[in-house]
């Protein structure tokens, strides 16, 4: 098997397609599309942290709150 017996196959809406087969316009979107694929999944995963980390400190301050409201009762 030779390196042209391995061309990349691209399937949008179940047809596949050669790169030999695209524009130049063509795979400029599919450059596109793959590089926001990459940002987007790159934002879910700081997305993710971020709720994380807010979760983790309304944990904290809710802790905190209980904490000083028994801190009151026993006084």
């Amino acid at each position: 098997m030779t390196a042209e017996d391995k061309k990349a196959v691209i399937t949008i809406d179940d047809v596949d397609y050669t790169e030999d087969q695209l524009t130049d316009q063509q795979k400029v979107m599919i450059n596109h599309i793959n590089s926001l694929q990459q940002k987007i999944g790159s934002a879910q995963f700081n997305l993710d942290q971020l709720s994380v980390g807010k979760d983790a400190f309304v944990n904290m301050l809710k802790s905190s709150l209980a904490e000083a409201v028994e801190a009151d009762v026993q006084d």
